[in-house]
């Protein structure tokens, strides 16, 4: 039987010495769509990696806000790609720029605290125009009134 059109998609990535199939399969069939506000649709990513004549297989499942009509597999399957973009831009700004792997805070919460303070620190510069986070870091660094008016506060005399 062949899935309804929008349901399925697959795409094929050559590069690197490896093979990469993605095929996402989409429902709408979801037992806790009525308790769970905008919940959409689900899906079933397989991920197969072929490298130096050896397949791997990873299966994930994931849930979506958006609906059938907004994003169909195809469209999934390109933002899924992009997430792992935008998780990778993030471990750089944290770990790279502001050094996160060597931070020597490990006692109690402060791991915690830090990682809030670091992303809270991405989020505020994303704003900014410069050419990456460590430009806007060293900009709002030099200039007080500069890192004021990103964070909305009133300027000093």
């Amino acid at each position: 039987m062949t899935p309804p059109a929008g349901r399925v998609a697959t795409t094929i990535d050559k590069g690197h010495g490896r093979i990469e199939k993605r095929t996402l399969r989409t429902t709408t069939i979801l037992t806790k769509g009525q308790e769970w506000a905008g919940l959409k649709q689900g899906f079933e990513l397989v991920r197969e990696r072929t490298e130096k004549g050896k397949t791997t297989v990873e299966v994930v499942h994931g849930i979506s806000s958006l609906s059938p009509e907004r994003a169909d597999a195809k469209r999934l399957l390109e933002l899924n790609r992009g997430h792992g973009g935008i998780e990778n831009r993030l471990h750089y700004a944290r770990d790279v720029t502001m050094g996160e792997d060597a931070s020597r805070i490990r006692k109690g919460v402060a791991p915690q605290v830090m990682a809030g303070l670091r992303n809270s620190v991405v989020h505020v510069l994303s704003d900014v125009v410069a050419p990456s986070i460590a430009a806007a870091m060293r900009t709002m660094g030099n200039c007080l009134s500069k890192a004021l008016e990103v964070l909305g506060l009133p300027q000093l005399e």
